[in-house]
């Protein structure tokens, strides 16, 4: 909470704590006082608030854009809601738990009604590659982990991390792309929308 904000909330409610005072009698101007407090506190916490800046697309068409911004938005946050969920091997179910494809699977058909079924090779069979620099929050980042390509993939989120299903002992999670581990498996990032 910002210091702007907390004086004003000390400063709206510190003598109005009940709007009745000792004697049981009702304060005038307690609702008008707390309705002005309230409107000045929301338009200040609004004040003050960062605006939200969507990440960058590759969609040269503008209409498509918002359309692809909007559903590279809700792929990151379903895959956030699924953090910490089970990792189960071929588990492709929010009840019982997700392997890495599974998790991707279930993501993409549930937030942007996009088919990505199989293993993580037949995920990267059917999108397209992106080079590097150009990955955005919503791409597929596929890595080499059994010794053949595209044996893992996650959803990149941005800033160099990504959500995937790791394993039975830490489940769905958030790793950094860059990590020793994943640095060197790095297969490269593709994208389904």
């Amino acid at each position: 909470m910002g210091r702007l904000h907390q004086l004003m909330v000390k400063t709206v409610f510190a003598a109005q704590t009940h709007p009745l005072d000792s004697s049981m009698h009702f304060r005038p101007g307690y609702r008008l006082n707390s309705l002005f407090g309230g409107v000045l506190l929301c338009v200040l916490v609004g004040c003050t608030t960062a605006p939200y800046q969507a990440a960058p697309t590759r969609s040269p068409i503008a209409g498509s854009q918002a359309v692809t911004t909007g559903k590279r938005q809700n792929v990151v946050m379903q895959a956030m809601a699924l953090l910490d969920r089970n990792y189960v091997y071929n588990g492709k179910k929010l009840h019982t738990g997700f392997d890495c494809s599974g998790l991707v699977s279930f993501v993409f058909k549930e937030s942007a009604s996009v088919e990505l079924r199989g293993s993580a090779a037949d995920i990267a069979a059917k999108t397209r590659p992106v080079p590097a620099d150009e990955a955005v929050a919503g791409d597929l980042v596929f890595f080499n982990t059994l010794g053949t390509p595209n044996s893992h993939v996650g959803i990149y989120i941005g800033s160099g991390k990504f959500i995937h299903a790791a394993n039975e002992r830490t489940g769905v999670r958030i790793d950094q792309v860059t990590s020793p581990y994943w640095a060197v498996r790095l297969e490269g990032y593709r994208s389904a929308l």
